[in-house]
């Protein structure tokens, strides 16, 4: 696209009249890239930025700006690396413990769009905020579950447990000497250690990342007084910026995890004091106590439900007293419940489960009202603008709020279950976790199978595909000597990428299986109030064995996934290979600010996008040159939405180049508020020009699909890929399949950056008149791979 010369300074970087060089910013993909590789030269120095993020020119061009006349033949090339804002040593791994708060997080992004629905929008938004708070309290609870429950509570209240664990000996009032800890209230509150500390670690990470990675101020204020942006909500001022949301979030969920704690050290201690006869001051006490507890949770949905985002500017104000005092007030009556539940209660003895089991089958209710919920406002909101690309028909952020849920289920449930035959075996001396996580656990060999179905309806699907893409294979290379086997792994790489599109249908699958399924576990858990097992004692053989055998099973899939699920995670960030496989699923996710759950992992975008911003504004104002941003997948991306926060007359200065591209494939088709067709058309009219390369073989990237009057504007036709069938006098080895990476290697990808580096120097046609849309080649290079 081209504009106005008019938006040109007359005079560039170089003095008067002499015409500014132009600039070649390239982004890498999630998988990193050294500025070595990027820029092409042993050679780099940083110019800008830090150890985290940076940006990196040739040592040749450092001062470019000031030998204009050096540059008339070519661009400056810098490189932004910005790996290590996602990648680092293995203990990063343990961010996977956070993903039901980051899927979670993801659902609110993928709102349908909707026009002039605000209060819709508020209201999805809120509920999605709910859901995120009950996944904190689950996740608490499932650890007040294993320390004061299965610990404290059954194991150290039981003497054949503490011979086997003799570390709890001094907990257990049926030793030869009980010791000051015996008592069942003081065991509760040394165990109250634990979850406190989890909840504070929580706390403790989400403050520390967000300064590492958020706090990055957008391009406002002095440096841009009076300039509009984009109408697209990823062009807003404030997007990239949500310090105060984040606070009274972490503030919120921090004081719903210690009374979460709270609750169950003093509940038990109340029900005893509650008995015919008991304490009358104690008995005061613990009815005071529990009505604070409630007050406090009033209060934390209150600041849940109170605001949401602000985009419209930089949000720079923070509730001190609320940030502070909220978490501080429920630190104070945790204590407070501790010393209550520690007094002397001569007669009180720990038996049987830990009063207060019936939070989980409670938390499971509200968890699947709220989703429930969710998905009738998102249907009304899709119904205002359909886009028939949007995933699930707008339903994508409902189904994956259920899926963040049953993570919560089953991880909470997996480590229970776990702790529980650790600490008991075979014995039976203990009554374990709450029937709920029992059944829970049961029901996962049954999605399993759902699953496998489901998976191998797909693969028949992609058999069938892979039988028509062999012709095409031979029509795409008709004047090469065939090769059978050459031509199915050509086949098979093109039939596979496409299951990516596939993954609505196996996210709404799973969803709803979960929903039926969890629905049915917490009918039969309320109703027998037994294990499965339990429950089909007195059924017939079959019955009872296929009980035994699904509990059995689930309880082993739990933990044998978890441990798998963290050593694929570690092995993730360590093996470059590995990441390519699943690191855009994790970039994706940590890609969007924390607007529902402030303990997701951090947002990258919140640093990476700003400093994006502030380089080609810079540029533009200091230079009155133009500039070209190409981005590798996920930085393709980036590069979009920092084009959205250019000011208008900065992103006229802009050409745009991306390859391997998720723009359309994935975050459109999940994101159609903020990346649907609307957004990326307007992208396109509002950047100088706009190229995009994509391969049939490529799983990740995939066409824009934004058209104009006369065709295709942004999307090239397919690169072929490999770039030759056979050995040739070009190709003497046979070519690889590149699929997702080295786009550069493909002749098109340097026609394209020719093209269009040319349309940016001095004596060529300068920019277009607004609404002319371009339609030949044209963009720049780039670097990187995922």
């Amino acid at each position: 696209m081209e504009r106005a010369a008019k938006d040109r300074p007359a005079d560039g970087a170089g003095g008067r009249g002499r015409p500014a060089p132009a600039l070649e910013l390239l982004v890498h993909g999630v998988g990193g890239a050294t500025p070595e590789r990027m820029l092409d030269d042993p050679r780099t120095e940083r110019i800008t930025g830090d150890d985290t993020a940076a940006v990196f020119r040739r040592a040749d061009d450092v001062d470019a700006e000031t030998r204009p006349g050096e540059h008339r033949g070519r661009p400056v090339r810098e490189a932004y690396v910005w790996c290590n804002l996602t990648s680092g040593n293995g203990t990063r791994a343990l961010w996977l413990v956070l993903l039901p708060f980051m899927v979670v997080n993801l659902a609110h992004w993928m709102r349908p769009s909707a026009h002039g629905r605000t209060r819709g929008v508020r209201l999805y938004g809120l509920l999605v905020r709910l859901i995120a708070l009950t996944l904190t309290v689950l996740l608490v609870a499932a650890a007040c579950e294993v320390a004061l429950d299965l610990v404290a509570w059954q194991c150290a209240g039981t003497r054949a447990c503490t011979r086997r664990h003799t570390w709890l000996g001094f907990l257990s009032p049926a030793a030869p000497h009980p010791g000051w800890w015996s008592l069942p209230g003081r065991r509760l509150a040394l165990a109250a250690v634990v979850p406190a500390a989890l909840t504070g670690l929580l706390w403790y990470l989400s403050h520390r990342t967000w300064r590492a990675y958020e706090s990055q101020l957008p391009l406002t204020g002095p440096v841009e007084p009076d300039e509009v942006t984009s109408p697209n909500a990823l062009g807003r001022p404030g997007f990239w910026y949500g310090r105060r949301l984040v606070a009274r979030l972490r503030a919120a969920h921090t004081a719903a995890g210690l009374l979460t704690v709270a609750a169950a050290v003093g509940i038990s201690a109340a029900r005893f004091d509650r008995r015919p006869g008991g304490p009358v001051p104690l008995d005061v006490l613990g009815r005071l106590l529990e009505g604070a507890l409630v007050a406090g949770g009033v209060a934390v949905v209150w600041v849940v439900c109170r605001r949401g985002r602000s985009e419209r500017r930089p949000d720079r104000e923070l509730d001190s007293g609320l940030v502070r005092g909220l978490p501080l007030g429920a630190l104070a009556l945790l204590v407070l419940t501790a010393v209550y539940a520690g007094w002397d209660r001569p007669g009180w003895q720990s038996s049987g489960r830990l009063p207060g089991n019936a939070t989980f089958g409670g938390l499971a209710l509200v968890q699947g009202l709220l989703v429930i919920a969710l998905a009738v406002v998102a249907h009304l909101l899709h119904r205002t603008g359909p886009d028939t690309r949007a995933a699930m028909r707008g339903l994508g952020g409902p189904a994956v709020a259920m899926l963040a849920c049953a993570l919560g289920g089953v991880m909470s449930g997996g480590v229970a279950q776990r702790v529980a035959d650790w600490l008991d075996g075979t014995r039976a001396t203990l009554d374990g976790p709450p029937a709920l996580l029992t059944w829970q656990a049961s029901v996962i060999p049954a999605v399993l199978l759902v699953l496998l179905a489901l998976c191998g309806r797909l693969a028949r699907q992609a058999w069938r595909l892979r039988r028509a893409e062999v012709a095409a294979v031979e029509r795409a290379y008709p004047d090469e000597p065939k090769d059978a086997a050459r031509t199915r792994r050509i086949a098979t790489a093109r039939a596979m990428a496409t299951l990516t599109d596939r993954a609505p249908l196996v996210v709404a699958v799973t969803s709803v299986t979960t929903l039926l399924l969890g629905a049915a576990a917490l009918v039969g858990a309320l109703a027998t109030g037994k294990t499965p097992s339990g429950a089909a004692a007195g059924a017939p053989p079959f019955v009872h064995g296929a009980a035994q055998t699904a509990q059995a099973l689930g309880s082993w899939l739990i933990g044998l996934g978890f441990l798998l699920f963290v050593t694929w995670g570690r092995r993730a960030y360590k093996d470059p290979s590995a990441r390519r496989t699943i690191g855009i699923l994790w970039d994706v996710g940590t890609f969007w600010p924390r607007a529902a759950h402030p303990f997701a992992p951090p947002c990258y975008a919140e640093r990476a996008v700003p400093d994006l911003t502030w380089r080609m504004a810079t540029w533009t104002r200091a230079t009155g040159g133009r500039l070209v941003i190409s981005g590798h997948s996920q930085g393709s991306v980036l590069a979009a939405a920092a084009a959205w926060q250019l000011s208008a007359a900065d992103r006229r200065r802009v050409a745009l180049l991306t390859y391997g591209s998720p723009l359309e494939r994935l975050y459109g088709r999940w994101f159609p508020a903020h990346f649907g067709p609307a957004a990326l058309a307007s992208l396109h009219d509002e950047v100088d020009c706009w190229r995009n390369l994509y391969r049939a073989t490529d799983p990740i990237g995939g066409p824009v699909r934004v058209t104009g009057e006369g065709g295709p504007d942004v999307d090239r036709e397919a690169l072929l890929d490999p770039l030759a069938y056979g050995r040739t006098e070009r190709h003497p080895l046979p070519a690889p399949i590149l699929g997702h990476s080295d786009y550069q290697a493909d002749p098109a990808f340097a026609e394209e950056r020719r093209a269009l580096l040319g349309r940016l120097q001095p004596g060529v046609p300068t920019p277009r008149p607004a609404g002319e849309r371009m339609s030949g080649t044209g963009e720049m290079s780039a670097a990187g791979e995922v």
